[in-house]
């Protein structure tokens, strides 16, 4: 497949990544300037690299790089990670001419219906992942949950302190719990 067609895929397929996908799920306009920006960095630098003399090898180090500084820059969502892997990795794939003409734009379609699945409303709609600051310093494991579950009204699955705040009496928790699915419908609906 020409490289120039495969160039256009991976257009099309981080469009629809960053503008079908996560746009429209998680609204944070600042990442998809990120998204769209490293995968068109990732492709142009790919690209030229798969043409030079220059090895594989400099090149997966120098994206390992700029992953690592982008990563530890703002603190992201493990969503957002993989949204940002994802966008590498198509960018990755675009200048790949190797083996069937099918072969680069199946690994990209495979990419973008993992995305869809994985990050789908409807998958786990019913749990959720929240840190919550109690006005109570609590240290009893078994208070601090059914303290949680009277408040959120909800089945609590894991409970993190963070921290235990004995003279202004707080606790930091991080918890995972989930509401019956008939609930969970109409939270949901009061949120919109």
């Amino acid at each position: 497949m020409p490289r120039l067609a495969l160039f256009a895929i991976d257009l099309v397929a981080v469009s629809l990544l960053v503008f079908g996908l996560y746009f429209p799920r998680h609204r944070r306009r600042d990442l998809v300037v990120a998204y769209l920006g490293v995968n068109v960095g990732v492709l142009a630098v790919a690209g030229s690299l798969s043409s030079s003399t220059v090895g594989a090898g400099l090149g997966l180090g120098l994206f390992g790089v700029l992953s690592i500084i982008r990563l530890r820059s703002t603190e992201l969502d493990q969503h957002e990670v993989a949204y940002y892997f994802s966008a590498l990795a198509l960018g990755i794939l675009g200048p790949l001419s190797g083996g069937p003409a099918w072969f680069t734009p199946t690994l990209m379609a495979l990419i973008l219906v993992v995305m869809y699945l994985g990050d789908h409303p409807r998958l786990f709609r019913t749990y959720h992942r929240q840190v919550m600051v109690l006005d109570s310093a609590l240290t009893d494991r078994v208070a601090l949950v059914a303290q949680l579950e009277r408040i959120l009204g909800a089945r609590v699955h894991a409970a993190t302190v963070e921290r235990v705040d004995l003279v202004n009496e707080t606790t930091v928790v991080e918890v995972r719990y989930s509401y019956p699915s008939s609930q969970s419908d109409r939270v949901l609906a009061e949120a919109r």
